[in-house]
């Protein structure tokens, strides 16, 4: 058994499997290869079986999401790292080795994330993950190379190893013994910004992230779950639902408080579009947080809460007031 294996979840995905995986085995010596089927119904469990009978695949008995769906299929991979997937994303030969040589030479870092670029434009940064993210203190997500909807391209301007907050969900890479001590991801959040939420976990546990300049894959992007109201939905309750979880107690509702406020914000920006359906989608999300704040709240009572969390204030405030559009506007020393 090799070391790493690379995991890709996998639901209803059969096009992009019969497109990308035969190049992610073999572009990724190092590894070994597992799919996670999550209950598809297109055949693709059974067409990765039929061409990859040396490799592991993991059926599933439902469609978990893309967190749940890790949590159950990796309790069957029993390597000491994993690298997790999506199913649109095609990567180079040798994107592997500067990550596991990453590992290898600093104990202390415990996800790595590589440069995600576009795959169809493939000198631009790709939206989910760019050259590595973090958030504001309101919980907003953005990355070295993409601010909100402005996408960089890519001229090597972060390929320098930094530290980030959070490593993307389309590809990044974690010891298998810090992901089951931290639980795993939260199977409530179902999908989108879980993976946030468990590097923020990571963070407040003494664990650290990079990323990776030296390896570059690509990534189509809003393949595996299309832009939609669904997306706005989950997207703005997952939101609110890490906050509650990690944020420094004696700042929550202070923090809270603000962050609904700039979510009615946003959605009068819908309403002014005429986006009737996604300005419900944010109300249905402020109903969904308030339904499971309590329970949020109890998971954040036995961890730790560090207060150093957000590297800029608000970046709404940076971006829209400010015109601070790219990363290395905001600080230059990380570039």
């Amino acid at each position: 058994m090799k070391p790493i294996a690379l995991v890709v979840l996998n639901y209803n995905g059969i096009t992009l499997l019969q497109k990308f995986i035969n190049d992610l085995i073999v572009n990724s010596p190092e590894a070994d290869v597992v799919l996670i089927d999550n209950h598809s119904s297109d055949g693709s469990a059974h067409w990765f079986k039929s061409n990859y009978p040396d490799h592991q695949c993991i059926e599933l008995d439902k469609n978990y999401g893309y967190a749940g769906g890790y949590n159950e299929g990796l309790q069957q991979v029993k390597h000491s790292l994993y690298g997790l997937l999506n199913s649109d994303l095609w990567v180079p030969s040798l994107w592997l080795p500067p990550l596991l040589e990453q590992f290898k030479l600093h104990e202390e870092v415990a996800i790595l994330q590589p440069h995600i670029l576009d795959y169809k434009k493939q000198s631009y940064f790709e939206y989910a993950g760019a050259a590595g993210g973090y958030i504001d203190q309101y919980g907003f997500p953005f990355c070295r190379g993409r601010i909100l909807q402005r996408v960089e391209q890519d001229t090597g301007q972060y390929d320098q190893t930094r530290a980030v907050f959070w490593a993307s969900g389309a590809c990044f890479l974690i010891r298998s013994e810090v992901f089951w001590k931290l639980g795993g991801f939260d199977s409530v959040f179902f999908a989108h910004q879980e993976e946030i939420d468990l590097c923020w976990r990571a963070y407040n546990n003494g664990y650290k992230a990079q990323s990776v300049g030296s390896s570059k894959v690509y990534h189509i992007g809003g393949a595996t779950l299309a832009p939609s109201v669904q997306k706005v939905y989950l997207n703005h309750r997952n939101s609110l639902y890490m906050l509650a979880k990690n944020l420094p107690k004696h700042k929550r509702l202070s923090i809270l408080f603000t962050r609904l406020l700039l979510d009615g914000f946003i959605g009068l920006s819908y309403l002014f579009q005429l986006k009737f359906l996604h300005l419900w989608a944010i109300i249905r999300a402020h109903f969904a947080f308030y339904q499971s704040f309590k329970s949020m709240v109890n998971k954040s009572n036995c961890q730790p809460q560090k207060t150093d969390y957000f590297f800029t204030v608000s970046i709404l405030l940076n971006y829209f007031l400010r015109r601070r559009l790219y990363f290395s506007d905001l600080d230059k020393k990380f570039k």
